[in-house]
Protein backbone atom coordinates (compact mmCIF):
# COMPACT_ATOMS: atom_id res chain seq x y z
CA UNK A 1 0.00 0.00 0.00
CA UNK A 2 1.38 3.41 -0.88
CA UNK A 3 1.09 6.62 0.38
CA UNK A 4 -1.26 8.06 -2.61
CA UNK A 5 -3.47 5.08 -1.72
CA UNK A 6 -3.60 5.60 1.62
CA UNK A 7 -4.41 9.64 0.50
CA UNK A 8 -6.24 8.94 -1.92
CA UNK A 9 -8.44 6.45 0.51
CA UNK A 10 -8.87 9.36 3.99
CA UNK A 11 -9.94 11.58 0.82
CA UNK A 12 -13.00 9.15 -0.05
CA UNK A 13 -13.72 8.38 3.63
CA UNK A 14 -13.90 11.82 4.49
CA UNK A 15 -16.41 13.20 1.50
CA UNK A 16 -18.34 10.13 2.37
CA UNK A 17 -18.52 11.50 5.82
CA UNK A 18 -19.93 14.54 5.31
CA UNK A 19 -21.82 13.59 2.32
CA UNK A 20 -23.72 11.45 4.94
CA UNK A 21 -24.14 13.97 7.74
CA UNK A 22 -24.38 17.31 5.72
CA UNK A 23 -28.14 16.83 5.26
CA UNK A 24 -28.28 15.93 9.09
CA UNK A 25 -26.43 19.14 9.69
CA UNK A 26 -28.03 21.69 7.70
CA UNK A 27 -31.25 20.65 9.17
CA UNK A 28 -29.96 21.07 12.49
CA UNK A 29 -28.86 24.73 11.03
CA UNK A 30 -31.96 26.12 9.84
CA UNK A 31 -34.16 25.25 12.48
CA UNK A 32 -31.86 26.87 15.08
CA UNK A 33 -31.39 29.35 13.31
CA UNK A 34 -35.42 29.63 12.85
CA UNK A 35 -36.21 29.18 16.26
CA UNK A 36 -33.32 31.49 17.16
CA UNK A 37 -35.10 34.56 15.28
CA UNK A 38 -38.12 33.81 16.87
CA UNK A 39 -36.48 33.79 20.38
CA UNK A 40 -34.92 36.99 19.75
CA UNK A 41 -38.33 38.48 18.09
CA UNK A 42 -40.53 37.72 20.85
CA UNK A 43 -37.39 38.59 23.49
CA UNK A 44 -37.81 34.74 24.83
CA UNK A 45 -34.13 33.69 25.92
CA UNK A 46 -34.99 29.94 27.08
CA UNK A 47 -32.31 28.15 25.14
CA UNK A 48 -33.84 24.43 25.80
CA UNK A 49 -36.87 26.03 23.88
CA UNK A 50 -35.39 25.08 20.68
CA UNK A 51 -34.53 21.52 21.60
CA UNK A 52 -37.86 19.58 21.07
CA UNK A 53 -38.52 21.00 17.65
CA UNK A 54 -34.91 20.12 16.65
CA UNK A 55 -35.62 16.71 17.80
CA UNK A 56 -38.33 16.54 16.10
CA UNK A 57 -37.17 17.85 12.76
CA UNK A 58 -33.74 16.24 13.22
CA UNK A 59 -36.09 12.46 13.07
CA UNK A 60 -37.95 13.71 10.26
CA UNK A 61 -34.73 14.34 8.44
CA UNK A 62 -33.75 10.94 9.31
CA UNK A 63 -36.77 9.50 7.99
CA UNK A 64 -36.33 11.53 4.80
CA UNK A 65 -32.93 10.84 4.35
CA UNK A 66 -31.91 7.85 6.30
CA UNK A 67 -32.03 5.56 2.99
CA UNK A 68 -29.57 7.47 1.14
CA UNK A 69 -27.67 7.92 3.84
CA UNK A 70 -27.48 4.03 4.17
CA UNK A 71 -26.97 3.00 0.85
CA UNK A 72 -23.94 6.05 0.66
CA UNK A 73 -22.04 4.06 3.75
CA UNK A 74 -22.98 0.49 1.48
CA UNK A 75 -21.52 1.64 -1.24
CA UNK A 76 -18.51 3.16 0.24
CA UNK A 77 -18.17 -0.21 2.71
CA UNK A 78 -18.46 -2.04 -0.75
CA UNK A 79 -15.90 -0.14 -2.33
CA UNK A 80 -13.19 -0.93 0.44
CA UNK A 81 -13.80 -4.59 0.67
CA UNK A 82 -13.52 -4.37 -2.84
CA UNK A 83 -10.09 -2.70 -2.56
CA UNK A 84 -8.51 -5.19 -0.37
CA UNK A 85 -6.77 -7.67 -2.95
CA UNK A 86 -5.10 -4.81 -4.16
CA UNK A 87 -4.34 -3.35 -0.79
CA UNK A 88 -0.73 -5.58 -0.27
CA UNK A 89 0.41 -5.80 -3.87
Amino acid sequence: MDTAMVIDLSRQALWTAMLVCAPLLLVALAVGLFIGIIQAATSVNESTLSFIPKLIVMGLALLAFGSWQLVTLIDFTRSIFQRIPTLFT
